[in-house]
């Protein structure tokens, strides 16, 4: 009898474990499912699901940079001003000027990085908290979008510049029953990259002797994975095929994750945002790196105000206004911890979506703003307090 109580009781915490470690991805299942009664099928249509993440790639571009400051113990919240200047120096470029469309998007970039770097500037050297540099430069960056803009629209931009959110990748071969032939390789290679990184990983644990699920629990994980990213797939395919933003998201998430998950930047970050004063003693740049950090806050910045604009075919002053709030939230709800150290790119991703699902899903079925933006704040509160209740457990 007693041995049957204690295979229960660690059947109790292996479950607890397993959500704790893939909360987010469940609830983010969850809300799916929700969504999905609620609007009598509607959440999951292919069209929708398209337009999920064409609405909101650049909130998740945003998200990859602020989650790699937040990581590092810092904040950013200029970047709704930036993605707002970016739009109006790329359409002012493009549209009044005539610079062809290179040129246009590389000086755009060039100035997300100066603006990021500046910034780090004065965080790293001369002390001054984030908070307080980046609020200055949310007002300062708001006032210079408007003063080249003078207050008006700058539309249409070039038809060739809307690439980047709303075309999709042309199709090569011929449709299978109907069905994007693009999204389905595009399927079929993420699921093989994703088996071999998960059996590389798995492989790499066992060789520092660190425990890893058995076999059967390995697979029913790779299945449910694979299943999960060929359902997507097929989603797509049914559509238009494979967005061309989706790609440019996707390689900048495989990217970033493997920056921070498996090179010595990636593990200076996180020692510097656990405890600051221990990393530069054991030799860290800590300034070098903040700088470079917010340097690359500013990079996504400007991409992000590129595909915003593009979205748009204008530049609007208003643009941006508010990215910085989905953007941490993203982050937060994705399992970065506010007290800095801990956080994932694959999780502001997935925090991410469950903003943009929630956006999408409450729009769906007629809600208003306000209730929007009080449920999106409960949520925010709510993966905050996870992370502090799992913090305490863990100490």
């Amino acid at each position: 009898m007693e041995k049957t109580n204690k295979n229960d009781v660690n059947i109790i915490e292996k479950g607890l474990k397993f959500f704790r470690k893939n909360s987010m991805v469940i609830i983010l299942i969850m809300i799916m499912v929700i969504f999905q009664i609620l609007t009598n099928g509607l959440l999951m249509k292919p069209l929708n699901i398209t337009n999920i993440f064409l609405q909101n790639s650049y909130i998740l571009v945003l998200a990859i940079g602020m989650l790699i400051l937040i990581v590092l113990n810092q904040i950013d919240l200029s970047v709704g001003s930036i993605v707002g200047l970016i739009g109006a120096l790329a359409g002012t470029l493009m549209a009044e000027m005539n610079v062809p469309i290179a040129p246009a998007i590389i000086a755009s970039v060039v100035m997300g990085i100066f603006i990021g770097a500046f910034q780090g500037f004065w965080v790293a050297i001369v002390g001054v908290p984030a908070f307080i540099v980046t609020l200055s430069g949310q007002l300062l960056y708001r006032g210079i979008t408007m003063i080249i803009l003078q207050g008006k629209t700058i539309a249409p931009l070039p038809v060739k510049f809307q690439v980047f959110s709303t075309k999709f990748i042309p199709e090569f071969f011929p449709e299978i029953m109907g069905l994007k032939t693009n999204a389905l390789i595009f399927g079929a290679v993420a699921v093989l990259a994703l088996i071999v990184v998960q059996a590389r990983s798995r492989a790499r644990k066992i060789s520092y002797d660190i425990k890893v699920e058995k076999i059967p629990m390995f697979i029913a994980k790779l299945v449910a994975l694979g299943t999960t990213v060929m359902a997507f797939a097929y989603i797509l395919a049914s559509h238009n095929g494979v967005p061309i933003i989706i790609v440019i998201l996707f390689s900048l998430a495989l990217i970033y994750h493997f920056i921070m998950s498996h090179t010595k930047l990636g593990r200076h970050i996180y020692a510097i945002g656990g405890n600051k004063k221990a990393a530069i003693l054991s030799g860290i740049k800590a300034k070098k790196i903040t700088i470079l950090a917010f340097a690359n806050m500013g990079l996504l910045a400007a991409v992000s105000g590129l595909i915003f604009a593009s979205r748009l075919n204008a530049a609007t002053p208003q643009a941006g206004t508010g990215f910085e709030l989905d953007a941490i939230a993203a982050s937060y709800i994705g399992g970065a911890s506010a007290t800095g150290g801990v956080g994932k790119v694959m999780g502001a991703i997935v925090g991410g979506l469950v903003m943009a699902v929630l956006n999408n899903g409450m729009s769906l079925m007629g809600a208003g703003t306000d209730v929007v933006y009080a449920v999106k704040g409960l949520v925010l509160l709510l993966a905050v307090a996870l992370d502090v209740v799992n913090r305490k457990r863990a100490s």
